[in-house]
């Protein structure tokens, strides 16, 4: 949309007054980027916080997008449970940050059932598709020998909308189809665009636009850059292809997206552009309720997803990070976080070897979280010094992303992660639906004889991971930090940050956080050791030294760090955070 557009809509003394304050939130403003200058000092709580967490007693939502955040309050004071809530809050997103999220990804849920009073977790995640053989994969693969991160050959079959499907059966109060009218009404009457959206849709055009192994990107233009530019921070969006197929869901229940007229449209737009995604792939596709598993963290469950995703890795971080007095070592010390970054590299080997899909591998899950193994590897830490080199365990012989969290007044909180992947997607977007296609089926492994081993119908190794918390049986912690192989990374902070440092819900989030990029993939791609420590600026200049001098290369990463969201359970009442570098809201009433 033309800036001229969006101001012709508004009153004419609003228009006037909106242009300076409008232009300062741009990009090209040469004050935006200052290292000199800090964040402003707040009265109480920790000073580099951006802001206090939100407090309720009835429930609460925290998303990245403050329309999302509403629609969830909306339908929990209309009675709505904390499902029915966090399927009208993933439907806004769709519409309103599809730089992360949408219909056309993946969903994993971990969920307090107030009920049984138990942790119970959903994996909503698709296979690849029948038709594809692992021969046309490798005919196809890249010259590092993995699969393109773009284009049909990375699409899995979407699972969230069967996600949110099984959700509401089991967990749901409202009617189904009012879960969707948010998200209906913002397709349709539009509304402004917030900046994440509009710095990453940018980005995503210009990736698109020069990436030939994409089959067309004329329907994304259609939607994203109908004037010939991507819309602007502020700009009223309309999405009404996505609308109509929300309607469509809304009226045919969550089924009408994997067997009717959406499928048809998404078959037929496979063969026009020569891939492979089928109306029996769709059809096919089921939600799967898993067993999740958790580590004691000095006295703090905390739990995870088991594989194909890679929530098993935040519990071996933690389970190692025991055997380590790291309160003593202090909060943003270079002791605690060279720790905590040889503990991540690790398990991430692990992640690499051990983790994928169920049904096609059956990994030592009991031996990887058990407390033997977690002494046996944190020997491997040296406090003075990096390993050179680490590997993944011996076994015993036998066989871009969206968080938000929602509560409800029946102690029903649902923590819930749901994704595209990379640079919004694969790139594909289906003839007139609104919506693009994952590129999940870039994470498969083309090695033989790995577990991640490319195969038709098989779930690939997945990065999405909610994450969750109880103490003494009950609940405490809805959370989660997306953005690829930072979860896990970052879950482990947040958690350290609350039990070992004593830090509140926000501060937790806010604290600035470290990244290390390196070492083995699942994708059987080899980033190198040690790696590279990034750091955000935060990070006190004593500890970078530290850190520099333990051998760390560093370095800066501008949005690599994640985005967080949660909600604390407290007796009676709800504390929601949210974060500084995203958008969102965290609200409690």
């Amino acid at each position: 949309m033309r800036r001229r557009t969006f101001l012709a809509a508004l009153p004419a003394a609003a228009a006037a007054a909106a242009t300076p304050a409008f232009a300062s939130s741009r990009a090209e403003n040469p004050n935006r980027n200052r290292p000199d200058v800090g964040p402003g000092d707040r009265i109480d709580g920790a000073t580099w916080a951006g802001r206090s967490a939100a407090w309720g007693v009835h429930g609460a939502a925290a998303t990245a997008h403050p329309l999302a955040t509403l629609a969830a309050i909306d339908i929990l004071k209309a009675g709505g449970s904390a499902v029915d809530a966090a399927i009208a809050a993933n439907a806004v997103l769709g519409y309103g940050e599809p730089i992360a999220c949408g219909i056309g990804g993946d969903c994993f849920v971990l969920l307090w059932d107030p009920k049984t009073k138990k942790v119970v977790g959903l994996n909503g995640s698709g296979r690849s598709p029948r038709g594809l053989s692992l021969e046309t994969v490798r005919q196809r693969a890249t010259p590092k020998g993995t699969i393109p991160s773009h284009g049909a050959i990375s699409v899995s079959v979407p699972g969230a909308v069967d996600a949110w499907w099984a959700l509401h059966q089991r967990y749901g109060r409202l009617p189904w189809k009012d879960l969707l009218q948010p998200a209906i009404r913002y397709c349709e009457e539009g509304a402004p665009v917030i900046q994440n959206t509009a710095f990453y849709v940018e980005a995503s055009n210009r990736n698109f636009s020069r990436n030939t192994a994409i089959e067309e990107i004329e329907n994304f233009k259609k939607v994203w850059v109908a004037d010939g530019k991507t819309p602007r921070e502020g700009e009223i969006f309309k999405n009404p292809g996505l609308g109509r197929t929300y309607r469509l869901i809304a009226e045919g229940g969550g089924r009408a997206f994997y067997e009717g007229e959406i499928a048809d449209t998404i078959e037929r737009y496979f063969k026009r552009i020569g891939g492979w995604m089928t109306k029996a792939d769709l059809a096919a596709h089921k939600t799967e309720w898993v067993e999740p598993r958790s580590v004691d963290y000095r006295g703090v469950d905390v739990w995870g997803l088991p594989p194909n995703s890679q929530g098993l890795a935040t519990l071996q971080m933690l389970a190692m990070l025991n055997e380590f007095d790291v309160k003593e070592m202090g909060f943003q010390s270079a002791a605690a976080i060279h720790h905590g970054v040889e503990a991540k590299r690790l398990a991430f080997e692990d992640r690499a070897r051990f983790y994928a899909d169920p049904a096609f591998y059956k990994a030592p899950i009991d031996w990887l979280l058990s407390k033997e193994y977690a002494r046996e590897r944190a020997k491997l830490i040296l406090p003075d010094r990096i390993q050179p080199k680490v590997a993944h365990g011996q076994a015993p012989s036998r066989g871009d992303t969206t968080y938000f969290t929602t509560a409800d007044k029946d102690g029903i909180m649902v923590s819930i992660i749901q994704s595209n992947y990379r640079g919004m997607g694969s790139g594909l977007m289906p003839d007139g639906l609104g919506f693009m296609f994952q590129d999940r089926g870039e994470l498969f492994s083309l090695t033989d004889g790995h577990p991640n081993l490319y195969a038709p119908g098989k779930r690939p190794f997945q990065t999405i991971i909610p994450g969750f918390a109880t103490q003494g049986g009950q609940p405490l912690l809805s959370f989660g930090v997306m953005g690829g192989d930072m979860q896990p990374q970052g879950q482990t902070q947040i958690i350290s940050n609350i039990v070992d440092f004593g830090l509140g819900l926000q501060e937790a989030g806010d604290s600035p956080r470290w990244h290390h990029d390196g070492g083995s993939e699942p994708t059987g791609e080899d980033l190198g050791q040690p790696g590279v420590l990034n750091l955000e600026t935060g990070v006190p200049a004593k500890t970078q030294a530290e850190l520099a001098k333990i051998g760390w290369q560093i370095k800066p990463a501008p949005g690599g760090y994640g985005g967080y969201q949660a909600i604390q359970r407290w007796p009676g009442r709800y504390a929601a955070a949210t974060e500084m570098r995203k958008d969102g809201v965290a609200l409690a009433y």
